[in-house]
């Protein structure tokens, strides 16, 4: 008798042409639809998605996981290759593992890491055009680097959230943040425990203000503590984010 498995997807994507995570009841296209569509293709049954993070409409991805419960005689390691010819070119499994039947990919889940990616060059360079956001100002990057420290701890972080957003708390825990330039490339890693309504997108923009020189590296703190979205920078365009990894407990 085949039993019920959970299975942990870790999953890529270019969210270019997706409106988000996230199904709708509007019917757009989204990336979890799509990827829960490809499953019932490929396993001749329903199977809802848990997925960790549902990020934003344009916004891309690495290391998006997501859970299924399936009956299947498929061995778990082969489900990526199986699934490919179900999904589309900018859907990508690109792992599944099985995990305990209680495992939950948001409630597990204790740290997340994004990068937002700027092109910083003269010209825009149209092979990268999707998946980072065109800068021609010269910028400086150490500057932006030790801004991006200022943000390392725990903190009430209301002043980088969106409107819109219906959370509990906006405290929340910033474990590193870096600025690098390579080549044409700078692009802002941020790690933390979880993040709010365009977060990350929008500390990108405060940190490329700083770079631009139209914020200070001290202004950082100060806007921290006041709480207040209209101190901070401007939310960066969504096709600049990629969501690189998620983390959860070592499981036994």
């Amino acid at each position: 008798m085949i039993k019920m498995k959970r299975i942990l997807l870790t999953v890529a994507y270019d969210g270019t042409e997706y409106c988000g995570w996230q199904k709708q009841k509007n019917e757009v296209k989204t990336v979890e639809e799509t990827l829960e569509n490809a499953c019932k293709a490929l396993f001749r049954a329903d199977c809802p998605i848990i997925g960790t993070s549902r990020t934003d409409a344009g916004v891309h991805a690495l290391g998006q996981r997501a859970v299924i419960d399936v009956e299947t005689s498929i061995p778990t390691a082969k489900i990526p290759f199986a699934i490919r010819s179900f999904l589309p070119e900018d859907i990508v499994v690109k792992k599944a593992e099985e995990v305990e039947s209680q495992f939950h990919p948001r409630y597990d889940c204790i740290k997340k890491t994004y990068c937002y990616t700027y092109y910083n060059d003269d010209f825009p360079n149209p092979i990268f055009r999707k998946n980072s956001v065109f800068v021609p100002q010269k910028l400086d990057i150490l500057s932006m680097n030790q801004a991006a420290k200022y943000l390392i701890g725990t903190y009430d972080f209301q002043c980088f959230c969106a409107a819109g957003s219906q959370v509990s708390t906006t405290v929340r825990t910033i474990f590193d943040c870096v600025v690098e330039k390579n080549d044409c490339f700078v692009t802002i890693k941020i790690t933390g425990d979880g993040f709010l309504y365009h977060m990350v997108r929008i500390i990108a923009g405060t940190l490329l203000e700083v770079g631009k020189g139209k914020k200070k590296i001290e202004d950082i703190p100060g806007i921290i503590a006041s709480k207040d979205r209209t101190k901070a920078g401007m939310t960066a365009p969504a096709k600049g984010l990629t969501l690189l990894e998620t983390y959860f407990l070592e499981r036994k």
